[in-house]
């Protein structure tokens, strides 16, 4: 029977990711607000990673200060691929599929993540599954649900849901229905670049959760490796920006909006966020990270209905439906792994001096007996 201190620690993660998605969520819909303000979207990209910078720094100097890991010319290599593919390319593809495409579509292409992850860390080795054991069967099942509930969100329409009246329309408060009709329907060229840009971003996210786990695994400190990622991160967006966006009056903050889709990016969603994201990784692994996605959909989805005055089809509904089991099937088979791995270290622990046998990835009893004899046989 588990104490309640217990099944906290062991939930935690997934607690923290619900958090992670909860942050996406609103930050998806602040920047789409602020892109229909005409935010620049290099400047909003470098902005965010040089706050995101004077927030995570602080922190790690004071967190970190007494046992820091050395850092070494390997460990900024990988802070600088992350800084890249977690931060100012996926930003600058992120940002550039929400101005071309709306959010949901987006968020809908975003959820390929789990599948790209999935098979990099199979790959590279990071990860396995075995689809003769129901864990691994649940884990596969539970991705392909969640990316085909995405789908269903967005090719199948249905009757529409009435829940109750709203008229708040935060992101074309002024126009009329034939001109958002007009407004949605966008040439086809820029859906075509927008939908490319969303699955580039998604391969650039995926990527930088397969290297934050290779960097966790010889940098030990989350905090100092958000930090190191923001560094880099904003030197390669402000590099950018100034690149390709010479006004200097892109670069002014007029309104109250553009203020807050700077420091509530930086701060929460590349700094904590990333922070919560690099300790949940070192736990679970990238794959159980990558698995939250889908949840993000639905957060926006109903976000949308309730402030942009989107419309609510059945669709919607019974996608988020999909969605939210394939989520809760992945979730039990990473925790039927967990379970089992706990209990392959239990059977190798030695009794005579309560030294551990390390097994590479044993995946049936028989294996675990075997190893712990020649180990046995050996001393």
């Amino acid at each position: 029977m588990m104490d309640m201190g217990s099944i906290w620690q062991r939930s935690k993660p997934d607690m923290v990711m619900v958090l992670v998605q909860i942050a996406f969520a609103v930050l998806t819909i602040l920047y789409k607000l602020a892109i229909n303000d005409g935010m620049n979207l290099r400047v909003a990209a470098a902005y965010r990673l040089i706050c995101a910078s004077a927030f995570t720094i602080p922190i790690a100097l004071f967190f970190d200060r007494k046992n820091r890991a050395k850092i070494t010319w390997s460990v900024l290599s990988k802070a600088f691929l992350c800084g890249l593919f977690g931060g100012s390319l996926y930003l600058n593809l992120y940002l550039e599929a929400l101005a071309l495409t709306s959010a949901t579509f987006m968020l809908v292409v975003f959820n390929l993540i789990p599948a790209i992850t999935f098979i990099m860390a199979v790959c590279f080795g990071m990860d396995k599954f075995n689809l003769r054991l129901a864990e691994g069967k649940a884990k596969v099942i539970g991705t392909i649900m969640g990316m085909c509930g995405a789908m269903l969100m967005i090719f199948f329409k249905g009757a529409e849901i009435h829940i109750w009246s709203s008229n708040i329309n935060l992101l074309h408060p002024h126009r009329n229905s034939n001109e958002q009709i007009a407004s949605h329907h966008a040439n086809f060229g820029q859906k075509v670049l927008g939908v490319s840009c969303a699955l580039a971003s998604s391969c650039s996210f995926s990527l930088w959760y397969i290297i934050q786990a290779k960097l966790n695994k010889e940098y030990s400190s989350h905090r100092s490796s958000a930090a190191l990622m923001s560094i880099m991160g904003a030197i390669q967006a402000t590099v950018i920006a100034l690149c390709v966006e010479r006004d200097w009056e892109q670069w002014k903050l007029r309104n109250n909006l553009r203020i807050l889709a700077v420091i509530y990016p930086g701060i929460v969603a590349s700094g904590l966020v990333v922070i919560a994201m690099a300790w949940c990784i070192k736990k679970r692994g990238p794959v159980f990270a990558s698995i939250f996605s889908p949840l993000q959909l639905l957060l926006v989805v109903i976000a949308a209905y309730l402030i942009l005055d989107e419309k609510l089809y059945l669709g919607s509904m019974l996608g988020a439906m999909v969605i939210v089991c394939g989520l809760y099937a992945v979730l039990w088979g990473q925790s039927k792994e967990m379970k089992n791995k706990m209990k392959i270290l239990e059977i190798t622990r030695m009794p005579e001096n309560d030294e551990l046998v390390v097994i590479s990835m044993p995946v049936t009893h028989d294996k675990v007996v075997q190893t712990y004899q020649s180990s046995a046989i050996t001393k």
